[in-house]
């Protein structure tokens, strides 16, 4: 695939499950690298920030810095300070990720007065209980727009499979008669921000996921090559009942070097 010039990957369920890596990935990421193609991870992960993310990728064995990831949060606030400056926002979300939310203004939620332009949900945990989403969905009621950083369904950890907050989103927008306006994947734009960050073009760039939908076959509809690998939340039955056919599908991370070094389509 002489023709690629660069990876964007996924990492939650492709290079790592519950931050440990996956066999082969560490190895599979330092080969890509060592080819002199252009790397960036795109991930959905709403509990951490870019910083965070790193750390717990060079803690697992992989040699990649802030710079290398692009989180939802992150695209997120770029987003805002594009279609909705100066909004004030109420998140709906588990984890900190203030770093990579700056120049949003978030409203404290124990401020029972205070009025949002905008809410905006993360990643599902803790803090998606009722009286939260039911504050939201009174917020929406009254006007609020709702801006997703991702609508996944579940994703894999040690555990198995979790409920995330596309599993809530749904509920959200069919009670208060909306649609989300999602930021992360499967958004376009979330990837035309990773190759422009690479200063590449999409027909010069492969990504790489576990989710179909989201990962793969939105890549896809953004001009990428799409590799669906068959770990983290992959389930043949995804596959089957997808709304298209991935371009590729390999084992695991550890296949994509093979797959770069194969001469045609294959």
């Amino acid at each position: 695939m002489a023709s690629v010039r660069a990876v964007l990957i996924d990492i939650d369920g492709v290079l790592t499950v519950s931050w440990r890596p996956l066999p082969g990935a560490v190895e599979a990421l330092r080969e890509i690298r060592a080819a002199g193609l252009g790397v960036v991870l795109l991930t959905n992960t709403t509990s951490r920030t870019r910083a965070s993310i790193a750390g717990a990728l060079t803690s697992a064995g992989f040699a990649v810095g802030p710079d290398d990831i692009l989180t939802a949060p992150a695209v997120t606030a770029a987003y805002l300070a594009d279609r909705a400056p100066g909004a004030r926002c109420s998140l709906l979300n588990s984890g900190d990720i203030a770093e990579d939310l700056a120049g949003v203004t978030v409203l404290d939620p124990s401020d029972a007065d205070a009025v949002p332009d905008v809410v905006v949900v993360g990643g599902a945990g803790a803090a998606f209980d009722y009286a939260a989403l039911n504050r939201a969905f009174g917020h929406l009621q009254r006007g609020a727009r709702l801006v997703a950083m991702h609508r996944n369904l579940y994703w894999r950890t040690d555990q198995g499979l979790q409920l995330d907050s596309g599993a809530f989103l749904l509920g959200l927008e069919a009670a208060a008669r909306t649609e989300a306006e999602v930021t992360g994947k499967p958004s376009r734009a979330f990837f035309e921000a990773a190759l422009a960050h690479l200063g590449v073009r999409a027909e010069e760039a492969l990504m790489v996921g576990d989710d179909i939908e989201s990962d793969v076959l939105a890549a896809q509809r953004a001009g990428l090559t799409g590799v669906l690998v068959r770990t983290g939340k992959y389930l043949p039955e995804t596959e089957q009942e997808a709304s298209g056919r991935p371009d590729r599908v390999v084992g695991s991370f550890a296949d994509v070097p093979a797959l770069l070094a194969s001469p045609g389509p294959g």
